[in-house]
């Protein structure tokens, strides 16, 4: 692709722009730099004609078609996996430079994996012209590891997440919100003298089990031996994005009853020795994360302080007792915006840099 015209920026297509996470990305249009001439706004058939606001625009939305296509430079997809999966190869035969949130091309040795802080040359090689953006969970932690493996070389982590209900989409939204309101009130609840599954009954939602006054240790579905599929995605994603195929990962991952921010406790093992100090000052001075670490002052990352900021947070910064080479730390990062749509965004500006430069 040669780029657009030397008189147009390039015209952007965000493809499920009526969802959780598109409306998240509209809303960050309208606050990140404007690079993008036109914006094509398209879901599904059902949501065509919906009229949205964008950059102090109002835009129709348009079904998703391959004519939808004609034109676009870059393609934002932020829809189910067999969705991406079927058109974001039918965007990229059309010119544009697909950007996918799915999960369905993480994976694919001929799809770059990228989190513009940590690999964001690997863009430009994108043989099937399609990048793919990492899971939530991964994107949580993985800004303030690969800052810590330029200074250190990362060589383990031992990782247990805390996930949100919004990680299960608006029906993870929704059942938790229905749980608080049936036990709230109750201070029976939870104790030895009050069943919680008995007051939430079959409302599960998304979730095995209660996640209301409770904690869930799954998320994702059942793989081998055991693993679920969330915690393989931390491990296998980590490794792309870092290009370590080697690096040893054992994630184990939690759904907590917080909304919105995914956060995570991640013992970390180097090649060389670490500090804590040191680590703070890696970290502090690295694009997209911010170091929140004074005990004695109760100042620690939480969901609640983090949610609808961008950054990546890291607090609990500690080498560890017995090892020299390793780290313990705490982080949180708000898993719609950072974790899917800001690092979608912040991937097609890449491209958009790289097509003007082109034309």
């Amino acid at each position: 692709m040669s780029g657009p015209a030397p008189d147009r920026r390039p015209t952007l297509a965000v493809v499920g722009a009526t969802g959780a996470v598109g409306s998240v990305m509209l809303d960050l249009l309208s606050t990140r730099p404007d690079v993008w001439g036109e914006i094509r706004l398209v879901a599904s058939a059902r949501s065509a004609g919906r009229r949205l606001g964008v950059r102090g625009e109002i835009l129709e939305v348009h079904a998703l078609a391959p004519e939808v296509f004609d034109g676009v430079d870059v393609a934002m997809f932020d829809v189910p996996d067999d969705v991406s999966a079927r058109w974001a190869p039918v965007a990229a035969s059309h010119g544009a430079v697909a950007v996918d949130n799915s999960g369905a091309f993480r994976m694919d040795p001929t799809v770059p994996l990228v989190v513009p802080e940590v690999n964001g040359a690997a863009a430009r090689d994108r043989p099937r012209g399609i990048i793919a953006n990492p899971n939530c969970t991964t994107l949580s932690m993985i800004v303030a590891i690969g800052a810590l493996h330029r200074a250190y070389g990362v060589r383990e982590l031992v990782v247990a997440s805390y996930q949100a209900a919004s990680g299960a989409g608006q029906a993870g939204i929704d059942t938790l919100h229905d749980q608080l309101e049936k036990v709230a009130g109750s201070r029976e609840l939870g104790s030895r003298s009050g069943d919680v599954h008995a007051v939430v009954g079959d409302a599960l939602g998304p979730f095995p089990a209660p996640l209301a006054l409770n904690v869930v240790p799954w998320a994702g579905s059942l793989q081998d031996d055991g693993w679920s599929s969330e915690e393989l995605k931390v491990r296998n994603e980590s490794r792309k994005i870092l290009d370590l195929p080697d690096l040893r990962v054992s994630a184990t991952c939690v759904r907590v009853p917080v909304v919105t921010t995914h956060s995570l406790a991640v013992h970390a093992t180097f090649a060389a020795e670490v500090s804590a100090t040191g680590a703070r000052e890696v970290l502090a001075r690295s694009p997209g994360i911010v170091v929140l670490d004074d005990p004695a002052s109760a100042a620690f990352p939480t969901p609640a302080g983090v949610v609808g900021t961008d950054p990546t947070y890291v607090g609990r910064v500690r080498r560890s007792l017995d090892d020299a080479y390793s780290l313990d730390l705490f982080l949180c990062g708000d898993n719609l915006r950072k974790g899917a749509a800001l690092n979608t965004a912040q991937i097609a500006e890449l491209v958009a840099a790289e097509l003007a430069a082109a034309s």
